[in-house]
């Protein structure tokens, strides 16, 4: 049987007691902050990979070694070509949900894109759904943010429960823009860091120092604002932008670390904190449930469902209950607004505790079905076969369903964890997905 590929949704190779902490007192913008995690570590080939799965014009990253006001730091330089597209934000997360990356870079790119571009719709004062926007839609920011989740990925730091963020310096003056002179910080960077409670650092540059797509960025990854958490410095990171200023290191930093918290690796599972929607609905097309329910996990709820209840004057109704991160908690919100024609929401906070995971394919014939696995600690707990890819493999071959998850996941359990096995196409069935190359029989998969 050929070896099976493996996708890790939750960074399965990283210890849950990293730490990071970014200092973007002297500014941020995405090709900095990517720089910065660069050499920190995180692998420049692996960023490359994912950003050539993206349906773009194709690009280029070098990062060069240069010096600023005497200190050394990495400089990420992005080559592509001159492009008039304008993307909007359905045209962008299109692309990267084409991409078949791991959900996990997925939903922060997908997040950060929805941040910025929630700030330009706000601040021009149009739907978020008619904006189109020249900064959202640049080749530039798609790398800058498509390659930030990458490279958090690969540090093991998009799952990390301490992600810090000091004070944002932003500049003073006015910056040119295709909407014409603009105060500093513009509209959308005062926009996206008070909608995120960052704190802003003085500083004497009269220029631009933060940039929307940098501030997008240091507000989906901060879990806190302020000065370095506890931690034991494992890596340290400088990124530069391309300006040489005279009066300050043009440079962002990043520490990447063990958290020195106590208990900090005690427990085996993952702890979050999220929100949770609750509405009761009794007078919705039954219909448009599965497409509503659809739809808020497409845009990166992390689970939403219905309970029957009983409401005012004995009338049977629905509970819709969402459960949504920090990042997407408003795009939920107005969803359900929408079609639900509901008047109010209940927003509370809980904690989620989830097991670390990773999805594998396993090749049956000429095809294979995609396994989700959960580990308590570092012992295998959950082996979970896609039913619909079963389902098509089963009907290919002629046998039953049953059988085929069985020997699925006899085998799954038997597959050790891979970090750096390539992404599988997340297509509603692998037979959708198209076969994948040097695909055997499971034994005893090809008889009646």
């Amino acid at each position: 049987m050929a070896e099976p590929r493996t996708m890790t949704e939750d960074s399965a190779a990283a210890p849950s007691s990293t730490a990071l902490w970014v200092d973007p007192s002297n500014g941020a913008a995405g090709d900095m902050l990517l720089a910065a995690l660069l050499d920190a570590g995180a692998s420049l080939s692996v960023v490359e990979q994912g950003v050539a799965r993206l349906a773009v014009e194709p690009v280029s990253l070098k990062l060069e070694s240069v010096r600023r006001h005497g200190l050394r730091a990495a400089h990420l330089v992005v080559t592509a070509p001159d492009s008039g597209t304008h993307r909007d934000l359905a045209a962008v997360t299109a692309i990267i949900a084409r991409a078949a990356l791991p959900s996990a870079v997925h939903d922060f790119a997908v997040a950060a894109f929805t941040t910025l571009a929630r700030a330009e719709a706000r601040v021009h004062g149009v739907p978020l759904a008619d904006i189109h926007f020249h900064e959202v839609g640049a080749l530039d920011a798609v790398v800058d943010l498509v390659g930030c989740a990458l490279a958090l990925a690969d540090l093991g730091l998009l799952d990390a429960p301490i992600r810090v963020v000091g004070p944002v310096a932003v500049g003073s003056g006015v910056v040119r823009t295709e909407h014409g002179p603009m105060p500093v910080p513009v509209p959308a960077v005062l926009e996206i860091l008070s909608g995120a409670g960052a704190p802003i650092a003085a500083h004497p540059a009269a220029m631009e120092l933060c940039t929307p797509s940098g501030a997008a960025l240091l507000a989906t990854l901060a879990t806190g604002w302020g000065p370095p958490p506890a931690l034991v410095p494992h890596a340290v990171g400088v990124g530069a932008g391309t300006r040489d200023p005279a009066g300050h290191p043009n440079i962002l930093r990043v520490l990447v670390g063990a958290s020195a918290a106590p208990d900090s690796d005690a427990t085996p599972w993952q702890g979050e904190p999220l929100h949770r929607v609750d509405t009761t609905i009794d007078d919705l097309d039954p219909r448009i449930w599965p497409d509503l329910l659809e739809r808020l996990r497409a845009v990166g709820a992390a689970d939403a469902w219905c309970t029957p209840v009983l409401m005012r004057k004995g009338r049977p109704g629905q509970l819709l209950s969402v459960l949504a991160a920090p990042a997407q908690l408003d795009l939920v919100c107005r969803l359900v607004f929408t079609y639900t024609g509901t008047l109010g929401v209940r927003v509370s906070t809980v904690q989620r505790r989830r097991l670390r995971r990773d999805q594998i394919a396993m090749p049956y014939g000429d095809t294979a079905v995609r396994v989700k696995r959960g580990y308590l600690g570092d012992r295998l707990v959950s082996v979970q076969p896609e039913y619909d890819d079963a389902l098509a493999v089963a009907q290919r071959a002629d046998v039953p369903v049953a059988r085929v998850l069985d020997e699925v996941r006899a085998v799954a359990r038997g597959v050790g964890p891979s970090p750096q096995a390539e992404p599988l196409p997340e297509a509603d069935s692998v037979a959708e997905a198209g076969p994948l190359p040097e695909a055997g029989p499971l034994p005893e998969a090809t008889t009646a």
